[in-house]
C-alpha cells in the first residue's frame, strides 16, 4: 500500500502537549472524538518526560513518547542552563518521531512538549493545528501561530493574538462524563455521604491542590463550625494531603476532606456553590455543570492567564471572583453569602450555562480530519 493510499484509508495523527490536566484531558477528548469518527485512526501522543501525561495517556488507551523538555523559568535559576540542551534534544527526538510515525496531521494542545513537536512538523510541511484553551494565548502558541494551519480557540476575540483567517471557535473539550452528565443532586449526595436537603459547598484546587484555598479552609474552622447545616466537600490535593487532612477544619462533622475526588461529575451535580481555581478546563466543566462559582485565580501561572479566564466569565455576569491574596479572609464568608442568596445563585447558574459550547472535541476532530485529508 503506497503513501497516498494509506492517507486516504487510515488517518495518522500525533497529539502533543500536557503538563497539567488542563492540557491532558482535552487532548484525550480530542483523540477519543477522532477515534469515534474514524475507528481505525492511528494516534500517537508526545509528552514531556516525568509529567502526568506519561501516566494518564496510557490509562486512556493511547501510546505516548516522552521528550526531555521543561519550561524556561522566569526567575534566574541553574535549571535554565539546561534549557538549550533540553530544547535541542527534544527537537532532535521530535524529528525522529515524526519521521518514524509519518503523521498526516500534528495537533498541539499546549504544554512543554507541544513547542518542539509542532516546530518540527511545520518545518517538514505536515499539516498542523493548535488548540488554545485560555482567553489569553500562551507564548508557545503565539510563536507557533504564524506557522500552523488552524487554531481552535475557546473564547471569542482571539484575533488579538492569532491570524483571524486561521481561527475556529470551538470551545474547550470536556470529559464526556461531565459534558453529558445526567447525574442528580441526590445521586451525588449519596455517593459522598451528604444530605441533599442541606446546602453543599464543593472546594477544590485541581488534582494537586491549591495552597490558598486550603489555607482559607484551615483558617476558617470556627466559621465552618458556626454553620453546621452547610456541608463541605473539600479536595485538598495530592501535594497537600499531609498538611491539611489532619487540620481542625478537615475534622469537622460537616466537612468531608479528601486528597482526591474521583467522581467530579457527581461532585458538581450535588454542589450548590463551587470554590475553585480558574484554569480553562475547570471553567469549561462549570459551563456544563451550570453551577454558581467563586473563582480564586492562581497567581503562579504564565502571564496571569487564570485571572484573565475568570474575568471573562465574571464580566459576563456568570461568576464571582476573589483574588488569591484575599482568599484567607474572604472566601468562606463570600461562599456563605452566595449560599444564602438563592436569586443570585439562579442567575449565575443560568448565565454560566449560556457560555457552554457543546461537542468541542467533535468540532476539533473534524478540523483535524479536514487538514489530514486536504
Amino acid at each position: 500500500m503506497d503513501r497516498k493510499e494509506t492517507k486516504r484509508s487510515r488517518l495518522r495523527a500525533i497529539i502533543s502537549g500536557g503538563g497539567t490536566g488542563g492540557h491532558i484531558f482535552p487532548a484525550i477528548a480530542i483523540a477519543d472524538a477522532i477515534r469515534q469518527a474514524e475507528p481505525d485512526a492511528e494516534i500517537l501522543f508526545v509528552g514531556a518526560k516525568g509529567k502526568m501525561e506519561m501516566e494518564k495517556v496510557p490509562k486512556a488507551g493511547y501510546p505516548i513518547e516522552g521528550l526531555w523538555i521543561s519550561g524556561f523559568h522566569r526567575q534566574l535559576t541553574l535549571r535554565n542552563l539546561l534549557f538549550p540542551l533540553k530544547l535541542a534534544s527534544s527537537l532532535w527526538k521530535a524529528w525522529r518521531i515524526i519521521g518514524r510515525f509519518r503523521p498526516d496531521v500534528v495537533v498541539g494542545v499546549g504544554g512543554f512538549a507541544s513547542g518542539p513537536l509542532l516546530e518540527v512538523a511545520t518545518r517538514r510541511g505536515i499539516p498542523t493545528l493548535i488548540q488554545e484553551q485560555n482567553s489569553y494565548a500562551g507564548v508557545t502558541n503565539r510563536l507557533l501561530a504564524r506557522k500552523v494551519n488552524k487554531i481552535c480557540v475557546a473564547y471569542p476575540g482571539m484575533e488579538r493574538y492569532f491570524p483571524a483567517e486561521k481561527i475556529v471557535l470551538t470551545g474547550n473539550p470536556v470529559r464526556k462524563a461531565i459534558e453529558g452528565s445526567q447525574a442528580s443532586r441526590e445521586e451525588g449526595a449519596a455517593y459522598f455521604g451528604f444530605d441533599p436537603a442541606r446546602p453543599i459547598l464543593f472546594v477544590f484546587g485541581g488534582s494537586l491542590g491549591a495552597k490558598a484555598l486550603n489555607e482559607a479552609m484551615a483558617a476558617n474552622a470556627s466559621l465552618l463550625r458556626e454553620r453546621p447545616e452547610v456541608q463541605v466537600l473539600w479536595q485538598v490535593g495530592q501535594l497537600y494531603e499531609a498538611d491539611f487532612l489532619a487540620c481542625e477544619a478537615a475534622g469537622l462533622p460537616n466537612v468531608e476532606a479528601r486528597a482526591f475526588i474521583d467522581r467530579m461529575d457527581l461532585a458538581y451535580a450535588m454542589a450548590d456553590v463551587v470554590l475553585c481555581r480558574s484554569g480553562a478546563l475547570t471553567i469549561s466543566e462549570l459551563y456544563f455543570a451550570g453551577k454558581p462559582a467563586i473563582f480564586i485565580p492562581s497567581p503562579n501561572v504564565a502571564e496571569d492567564h487564570q485571572t484573565k479566564n475568570a474575568k471573562a466569565v465574571v464580566d459576563a455576569g456568570a461568576a464571582w471572583m476573589i483574588r488569591n491574596s484575599e482568599a484567607r479572609e474572604q472566601l468562606i464568608r463570600k461562599s456563605f453569602e452566595l449560599l444564602d442568596d438563592e436569586t443570585t445563585r439562579r442567575q449565575l447558574s443560568a448565565k454560566i450555562r449560556q457560555l457552554a459550547m457543546p461537542d468541542a472535541a467533535v468540532h476539533i476532530a473534524a478540523e483535524v480530519s479536514k487538514l489530514a485529508r486536504h
